[in-house]
């Protein structure tokens, strides 16, 4: 049922702009028959945005991975630095919420930790939508921000960095199998809001997948059952998006650049002071409004990333 209803969305919309296309050349020609100019500009409006609709669409039709239609986890990690890194981390997770909210996807907050004095050491958000994991997946990378420094009496210039994880939330349909021998599980007391029953039980889950090293954690619901399903079901996720990865690695021609995360693999730049940029260091991709982009308006460093990455992938070769 999912998979016929990308289809019949993707096909009305199809159908809808080739419509509205034919309807607003036809209004144009009118228009210049006639020697109106107000209905040339309205036309002339319509297909503007009618092509940016279509580029939209064009860029969807990019998202056919196998768990590109799913929802998203997205992992910040504040680098060194302390409160300057923590609180670069929560800008992060506000304009990753902020994007998401404003493509009408749900945001579901899993988990957070504090930083001492501002920001966070780390969060965990769930994007809830159609293709989210295929909008998202290549935000993965180092975010790097240059500003001068809120907490430094002397003003001075910081550079911090965060690290931003995505990786496809699964469905019940997946079957992965995990035995339990293999996960460390550990319970300890949730930090930040929540009341005093937070800040006195054992309510937040780690576990730890011992022969692949991944940790998951969740400390947002006041039940430590809950929070321990919440943490198997994000362990899945993460198994899953290991394979998948191992398995777009291993048809890759350029899979020795698909390495794996660290702080010297940076993907995005955030300039504040001395001047205003933001650029993509894959693609090249600039934008020249750091507010905008840090409110949510990253919808052209995703696309040109995502069409980067279709057009390095192989090509099956003719079988002559």
């Amino acid at each position: 049922m999912r998979e016929r209803q990308q289809l019949e969305t993707a096909l009305n919309a199809f159908d809808r702009i080739a419509r509205e296309l034919d309807d607003n050349r036809t209004l144009a020609a009118l228009g210049e028959e006639e020697g109106d100019e107000s209905i040339i500009a309205e036309a002339d409006e319509a297909l503007r945005k009618l092509r940016a609709e279509a580029h939209t669409r064009e860029v969807e039709a990019l998202l056919s991975g196998e768990a590109d239609p799913n929802d998203a986890f997205v992992e910040i990690h504040a680098g060194a630095g302390g409160t300057e890194s923590q609180d670069w981390a929560q800008m992060l997770e506000r304009m990753y919420m902020r994007w998401a909210e404003g493509r009408g996807y749900k945001v579901e907050l899993i988990g957070e930790n504090y930083g001492e004095e501002a920001g966070i050491k780390s969060a965990t958000v769930l994007v809830k939508g159609l293709n989210a994991y295929g909008w998202l997946k290549t935000e993965s990378g180092v975010h790097r921000l240059v500003r001068i420094s809120p907490f430094d009496s002397n003003a001075r210039r910081h550079t911090s960095f965060a690290s931003v994880w995505v990786y496809p939330a699964i469905d019940d349909t997946i079957e992965i199998e995990i035995d339990e021998k293999d996960v460390r599980i550990d319970t300890y007391r949730a930090s930040g809001a929540g009341g005093q029953h937070v800040n006195t039980t054992d309510s937040a889950v780690r576990m730890t997948h011992e022969p692949t090293g991944i940790v998951v954690q969740c400390q947002n619901e006041r039940s430590q059952h809950k929070n321990r399903a919440t943490a198997w079901a994000m362990l899945r996720a993460r198994l899953y998006e290991a394979e998948l990865k191992r398995r777009e690695e291993e048809a890759l021609a350029t899979a020795a650049s698909k390495s794996e995360i660290g702080w010297g693999h940076q993907i995005r730049s955030y300039v504040l002071q001395p001047y205003q940029l933001v650029k993509d260091l894959r693609t090249g991709v600039e934008s020249t409004n750091p507010p905008a982009v840090l409110d949510g308006d990253i919808d052209g460093f995703i696309e040109a990333a995502l069409a980067e990455r279709i057009s390095a992938e192989p090509k099956p070769s003719a079988k002559t």
